[in-house]
């Protein structure tokens, strides 16, 4: 009997066949996604969904210690969600304002979702990485960890805030704390928060204290792996089985999957701009 993960791999590339010409067709302005469709099957399954490479070690019938649960959107979605992501005279995705203190942060009517991790872990760049599709959008990237200094909001059209939060440990603001504990505690419409870990290093002390802020608060959160492009395979292998295994027993709030991806080579993006979309509430 074929393994689970194989069923899903052959029905998602059948999948990719059946929805070309409907993608086409229907999202014509996703220019990206529709080059992506373009690439062989197995380059762009690799793309798309990051995990299927690993998918035959963590699903629960193989590893009966994890439980993880695939976030595994159609392609359809996934299309859908890169249009939120691509500015047009229609759906203005811009930078709208800095802020060291909730008090002086934007008044928005829309979900907001917020970006932290540890100085250096790659989170400007993931950002720029998200809203390649509107390339106006100036999301400062810094080779000197500890860059972002203030919480930092980005308008993606009428359908949600995304902020840019400042990285904590090495050259992390003197406010950083205060800034960032108020804000997660009390800004009423954060649906949800990504917390980014470098998936060459894995979990540090800094991540604790950050996973353990979002578990007092009772946030929902996300890990998202970064830099997925300086592993190896069997390195990246590694770290999603700890890290998922420590999601599994040592969390309350964080969802049960990982989110590997790489602001290099773009893979993974587009399905986490599918997510964002998701838990936003605009692929309803």
């Amino acid at each position: 009997m074929a393994a689970p993960w194989v069923g899903r791999a052959t029905r998602r590339l059948l999948e990719v066949s059946a929805v070309r010409g409907r993608l086409s067709r229907v999202y014509s302005t996703s220019h990206a996604f529709a080059e992506v469709l373009q690439l062989p099957k197995k380059q762009m399954t690799k793309l798309v969904y990051p995990l299927q490479d690993l998918e035959q070690y963590l699903v629960p019938d193989t590893r009966p210690d994890l439980h993880l649960r695939i976030y595994d959107p159609s392609l359809e979605n996934i299309a859908r969600a890169d249009t939120i992501f691509t500015a047009t005279a229609r759906n203005r995705i811009d930078y709208v304002s800095s802020a060291v203190r909730l008090d002086h942060a934007p008044d928005l009517p829309w979900p907001e979702v917020c970006f932290i991790g540890r100085s250096n872990v790659g989170k400007s760049s993931l950002i720029k990485a998200l809203f390649s599709l509107a390339p106006e959008v100036e999301v400062r990237v810094s080779k000197k960890p500890g860059h972002t200094k203030k919480m930092n909001f980005f308008r993606v059209g009428k359908h949600f805030t995304l902020v840019d939060m400042p990285g904590y440990g090495y050259r992390s603001p003197k406010d950083f704390v205060d800034m960032v504990e108020v804000y997660l505690k009390e800004r009423t419409n954060l649906k949800r928060t990504f917390l980014l870990v470098d998936s060459v290093v894995g979990i540090q002390n800094t991540d604790n204290i950050a996973i353990e802020m979002c578990e007092e608060f009772a946030l929902p959160y996300v890990m998202v792996l970064t830099k997925i492009d300086k592993s190896s395979k069997g390195q990246l292998l590694k770290q999603v089985l700890q890290i998922q295994k420590f999601v599994n027993t040592q969390t309350q709030g964080c969802f049960p999957q990982l989110f590997p991806v790489s602001a290099v080579t773009y893979s993974g993006i587009h399905l986490l701009r599918c997510f964002i979309a998701n838990i936003t509430g605009n692929l309803d």
